[in-house]
């Protein structure tokens, strides 16, 4: 094995690091609402699930250089709500296009040509070209790393208030992952399909 020295690495070195190691990655695709009444979205892949009582999940949104918050990170904080989607292969070349730096005035959604849809129990749209989406309330909002004056990050925790599931997709109260069709990132500008399945029953 090859010891390396996060410490003495650039940022650059430890997120090819971090993004190569450790895939594939699930990909949210967040919707927030601006206090211009603009809606914004983008993908992230530093995004997992954090509990299911209550539903709660976790994205990983970056600041930019000199600590200042995204688009994201800030609308969720003024508006306490994000809708998150999972990204599937049948709209991931509209959600690359999302990741554009638009100015905050501009909607990336209008940019990609996606199709706004109304949530229940939120005032942040969704969209409607998703298989799965989940409506959320800011549970909190954690910045971490850099420096006190300017962190590297904004830990967004969500409590999902409604979910919105394809009917194709579920059975049973399960999701099949073959319909879904979720796709995944790797490091640079790779992703990944679902693949092989297989199964290995856990000890008891």
């Amino acid at each position: 094995m090859k010891p390396i020295d996060p410490n003495v690495l650039s940022e650059r070195d430890n997120y090819k690091l971090l993004t190569g190691s450790i895939i594939p990655r699930p990909v949210a695709f967040v919707t927030t609402l601006s206090s211009e009444g603009v809606l914004n979205a983008a993908p992230f892949s530093y995004f997992n699930i954090v509990t299911a009582n209550p539903p709660m999940i976790s994205v990983s949104v970056q600041r930019k250089s000199g600590g200042e918050r995204k688009d994201t990170s800030r609308n969720a904080i003024d508006t306490g709500a994000f809708v998150v989607h999972v990204s599937d292969e049948d709209y991931v070349d509209r959600i690359n296009v999302t990741a554009a730096n638009l100015p905050s005035g501009e909607s990336e959604v209008e940019l990609a040509g996606l199709t706004p849809i109304g949530s229940d129990k939120i005032p942040v749209a969704g969209i409607a070209e998703a298989k799965i989406r989940m409506e959320c309330v800011l549970e909190q909002a954690i910045p971490l790393g850099g420096t006190q004056e300017a962190p590297a990050c904004d830990l967004l925790i969500g409590r999902v208030v409604m979910f919105h599931v394809a009917e194709a997709l579920h059975e049973g109260g399960r999701i099949d992952p073959l319909a879904l069709k979720p796709v995944s990132r790797l490091a640079g500008s790779s992703y990944a399909k679902l693949g092989e399945l297989f199964s290995i029953e856990r000890p008891l």
